[in-house]
């Protein structure tokens, strides 16, 4: 993906950040920095908020309480804004049904901010670099869930934004996908990229430098990989 015009990647702060829904507690007063270029996998139970961590990072929730900084301002700024800094490959995959592989890609990249020109050479890079080269024609209804998965860790893989959010993104994948992925998160992580990752499989946490580690909403202090 070498048209991809990368950036160094963003600093991510969360100053007493809680979220309720409802009466019910998602975070709890979290306290958490995330420096430039750091990749950092957040661990946890199932429920633990590691989900709800990741989207108030990436503005699509706002905090109850505390704030949340990425880069130089808030991440409450304009979505358009933090489109241009933050990428999040959502759990579940978060594509649109009814457009191909390749649109998915493209249309994530036209979002970002890529010329007309570039994205769809991006787009087929992308893909190509998670094994589906042969499938940018096929509309996502007819791929099987690992090859939807591989499409979204590729349209996140491809946009060139600062900070890179993957929640559960090696979660429908057999072995080999799972390293091939890794392997990529890795590289934009050794190319000055922020990257959040959210797994429950501590195989794929070990890949990171640093693992947060969320019980109940509440974070534990990180610690280096040994």
């Amino acid at each position: 993906m070498s048209t991809t015009p990368w950036r160094g990647g963003s600093a991510i702060e969360l100053r007493g950040v809680s979220v309720r829904f409802g009466s019910v507690p998602a975070l709890r007063a979290v306290r958490l920095r995330i420096d430039p270029g750091e990749f950092v996998a957040v661990t946890g139970h199932s429920g633990a908020g590691k989900s709800t961590l990741l989207a108030v990072m990436a503005g699509l929730i706002r905090p109850t309480e505390g704030k949340v900084v990425i880069g130089d301002g808030p991440a409450d700024r304009s979505r358009a804004a933090l489109l241009q800094e933050v990428t999040l490959a959502p759990q579940g995959n978060g594509l649109v049904s009814v457009l191909t592989a390749s649109e998915n890609v493209i249309m994530a990249l036209r979002l970002a901010g890529l010329s007309q020109r570039d994205v769809r050479t991006v787009a087929h890079q992308a893909l190509a670099s998670v094994g589906l080269a042969d499938v940018g024609g096929h509309r996502i209804e007819e791929l099987s869930g690992g090859q939807q998965q591989r499409v979204a860790i590729a349209r996140a893989l491809a946009t060139p934004t600062p900070v890179l959010l993957l929640d559960e993104p090696t979660s429908e994948l057999d072995h080999a996908n799972r390293t091939r992925v890794l392997d990529l998160v890795a590289e934009r992580a050794a190319a000055g990229v922020t990257v959040v990752m959210a797994t429950h499989d501590p195989d794929t946490a070990a890949r990171a430098g640093r693992t947060v580690d969320l019980h109940s909403g509440e974070v534990a202090p990180a610690s280096p990989l040994g």
